[in-house]
């Protein structure tokens, strides 16, 4: 028939390449560092210049993206949409109230982290009360998995092909610490799979050590809890003591 349009191969749903290029878009402002001009999103989507700058005025208008002098940034919108993924998020609903006494009781900074393909994309955070040297990792901030104890504690839990074929090519570091040799991550996912809990040595941020517990509701294991500890004060004797208090964490979560 004139006009109509074939389903594609498998009877599933057309694309929609409108709709395509719209995520496309969201997405790398919201990866982006700074500011995006229009010349930067056409040469890194390569999207036509006419059509990026109508996609852009369209999102500035209903409120997803923000212009400004420097270029175009997420908007409120935006926020607003994050805000209720992780306020609606069963994982998060039953973390919470758990990361809040957990923090309380040692003192530290607690994260609540999901992966998402081969980087983990942080849901919650409860900042030290107690300190004002303190890491923080805002929600929707994103890390390759490798290089945080979040990260592997999950990874962990997975056969090692499964891993291998999730991970890129490249470890790239973040740290001289970071872990980029292939064979070293396999063994060092089998030391955490062995004591049940993952270590992150500076390999993610200088000055930092963080424990991390992967939370199992069964199936899959996609979800990790960790406490992060600045080396300055942490001690041998203050180890196994916030250690103890994370694996406490950890099973009350999993039997909310």
């Amino acid at each position: 028939m004139a006009g109509s349009q074939s389903a594609p191969e498998g009877g599933g749903v057309r694309n929609v390449k409108s709709a395509e290029r719209t995520t496309a878009l969201l997405e790398y402002l919201s990866d982006a560092q700074r500011p995006r001009t229009l010349r930067d999103v056409t040469a890194d989507l390569g999207l036509p210049r006419a059509s990026a700058y109508a996609l852009l005025m369209t999102l500035v208008r209903t409120g997803w993206v923000e212009a400004g002098d420097g270029g175009f940034r997420v908007g409120i919108k935006a926020l607003r949409a994050g805000a209720a993924y992780v306020e609606l998020d069963d994982v998060v609903q039953r973390a919470q109230p758990v990361m809040d006494e957990l923090s309380e009781e040692v003192g530290e900074t607690v994260h609540l982290a999901r992966l998402d393909g081969h980087e983990i994309v942080y849901l919650a955070t409860c900042m030290s009360r107690q300190h004002t040297l303190t890491i923080v990792s805002r929600p929707g901030r994103r890390l390759p998995s490798w290089a945080t104890g979040l990260g592997k504690a999950i990874l962990a839990t997975r056969p090692w092909p499964e891993v291998d074929a999730l991970l890129p090519e490249e470890l790239a570091p973040r740290t001289p610490h970071t872990l980029t040799d292939r064979e070293a991550f396999q063994a060092e996912l089998t030391a955490v799979a062995a004591r049940g809990h993952a270590l992150d040595e500076q390999e993610s941020t200088l000055g930092t050590r963080c424990f991390a517990v992967p939370l199992r509701f069964g199936g899959t294991v996609a979800e990790a809890l960790s406490c992060s500890v600045p080396t300055v004060r942490l001690t041998a004797e203050r180890e196994p003591e916030v250690l103890a208090a994370l694996l406490r964490a950890q099973k009350h979560i999993e039997q909310a």
